[in-house]
């Protein structure tokens, strides 16, 4: 089936598609029918079952290169074969679409002079005449006034998947041993530093506890030592504390829009089926969390300022400057400037009004006057060190995961498995306070927030890794867009186990000091 019929290109059109098709594996074209992204089947075996099982992989490249005799040339797909799956009801005879798979194809269309636009015959894609395209016919080669003609064919094929299952096919994930392995090996490491509290906990702290308010109890008290030893200067407000409220304020709303998003798509309100309704219930939700941002800001110091958009702009107006249909629309951009000024703003500022009516938190001990001096640590005590230290188990928890993220979202991969994110999202949290605990001890402020922060660190130089080691990305606005939004996502990473880490060793060392008569 051949409608409308196929147009030639022209030396400009193929001009344009040059650049493109010199990176075929990064080019990929998406089109969609009844709700359906088109996709190219894939047989894949199944390691349980020893038996070949059908998968999608959406899209298809724009083209591919191939080596003809001593020169690299590239080639594009100028032929589509369309297949439309459908269920037909047996009670209403009705038939609706379960499923739309493409097959690309590169062939050097032969036509019958002169070109007629209208009724054109092409000895190379003639259904009357029982001629179609194969693999076998010669590629269409991209070269500077060559003439592309541009062709499909659509083929209808009955199928037993019924309407409500059309999706499976697409969601069908092969790979489940390597995410049970993800959640092992997290689990390893968190009960490791579990371990390691427990060891704090009842035999250091216990002891301590105890010697201290044995001392106390004493009409001749010792001089102290240890940890009580600071017991005036641990509370002590830090230099830049409103600059701290502010990344822990951000941090609650990022973990907010965190965990209600899982929520949601524990339960399946998030299919995929309802395209962009991920991104817009994540844009909602964390402008709304803006009054959780608020609150815990205001509570725990004094004010709360707001994020900077400058990186996504300026991303945004090279994609512009490439003509990129990726490039986020102006009204769009006003909306976000909108949601973001006239919602998450004000309710900000209504959460911070509710954090001071609330009477400030008591320390449980009173901070001296004067500053003790700190005297001189060891090496491996070094705030720097300790703090990259300290990211590398959180990292070392959720990498697994990250390289199914990061190839869903660069190489448009559909990822749907949100009970393996929950869990592996659950051992993040309890790892970045547990390892925060254990580092800082009773060190607290900035040195907490960057001792679990600094994962982020690691998150952002393993996305380098996979940008050379899985990416054929060169042209430089791709490159800038892909280390930019890689870099807020570190930044929103920073912010997250940042603040679950200094919120963990905040209420540790109120209860330890809590506990000293």
């Amino acid at each position: 089936m051949q409608w409308p019929p196929p147009q030639p290109g022209t030396a400009r059109s193929a001009a344009l598609l040059q650049p493109t098709c010199r990176y075929p594996s990064t080019y990929q074209l998406q089109r969609i029918l009844d709700n359906l992204p088109v996709a190219m089947v894939k047989m894949r075996k199944d390691s349980s079952t020893e038996t070949l099982v059908k998968t999608y992989e959406r899209g298809y490249p724009v083209g591919f290169k191939a080596s003809v005799e001593t020169d690299i040339k590239f080639f594009i797909h100028n032929h589509l074969r369309f297949t439309i799956l459908y269920h037909k009801d047996v009670d209403t005879d009705l038939a609706r679409i379960v499923g739309f798979e493409v097959e690309p194809f590169s062939v050097k269309h032969d036509y019958e002079a002169p070109w007629d636009p209208a009724t054109p015959v092409l000895k190379t894609c003639s259904p009357g005449r029982m001629v179609y395209v194969t693999h076998n016919l010669t590629p269409q080669p991209v070269e500077d006034g060559s003439e592309v003609i541009f062709s499909y064919d659509v083929k209808f094929v009955g199928s037993d998947i019924k309407w409500a299952s059309r999706w499976d096919t697409y969601l069908l994930m092969m790979d489940d041993q390597i995410h049970w392995f993800s959640i092992v090996n997290s689990v390893m490491i968190v009960l490791f530093l579990s371990g390691m509290i427990a060891m704090i906990m009842m035999r250091t702290l216990a002891r301590d506890i105890t010697k201290y308010n044995q001392l106390d109890a004493m009409e001749d008290a010792q001089e102290e030592t240890g940890w009580k030893l600071v017991h005036g200067d641990v509370f002590r407000p830090p230099p830049n504390a409103s600059l701290l409220c502010t990344y822990v304020g951000t941090g609650i709303q990022i973990f907010g829009m965190t965990l209600v998003t899982m929520v949601f798509a524990l339960l399946g309100f998030l299919s995929p089926a309802n395209r962009g309704g991920l991104m817009t219930a994540v844009l909602m939700i964390y402008v709304f969390m803006g009054l959780f941002a608020g609150y815990f800001s205001a509570r725990l110091y004094k004010s709360f300022r707001g994020e900077d958009f400058s990186i996504f702009f300026a991303l945004n107006l090279m994609i512009w400057g490439q003509k990129s249909s990726g490039a986020v629309p102006f009204g769009t951009l006003f909306a976000l400037c909108f949601l973001w000024f006239g919602i998450s703003t004000p309710l900000v500022f209504v959460g911070s009004y509710f954090g001071y009516k609330k009477p400030a938190a008591e320390d449980p001990v009173r901070t001296n006057k004067i500053p003790r001096q700190v005297p001189e640590q060891a090496w491996y005590m070094n705030p720097i060190f300790s703090c990259l230290v300290g990211g590398v188990l959180p990292f070392g928890a959720v990498f697994i995961e990250l390289f199914f993220i990061l190839t869903s979202i660069w190489h448009h991969q559909f990822y749907y498995l949100f009970g393996f994110l929950a869990l592996v999202f659950v051992i993040l949290l309890i790892t970045c306070a547990e390892i925060t605990i254990v580092l800082c001890y009773f060190q607290l402020w900035w040195r907490a927030y960057f001792t679990a922060g600094s994962s982020a660190v690691y998150l952002f130089l393993y996305s380098a890794f996979y940008f050379y080691s899985k990416l054929d990305i060169t042209k430089t606005v791709p490159m800038l867009m892909y280390f930019g939004y890689m870099l807020i996502t570190s930044y929103a990473f920073f912010t997250l186990t940042g603040t679950m880490g200094f919120y963990a060793c905040y209420y540790f060392v109120r209860v330890i000091y809590a506990a000293v008569k």
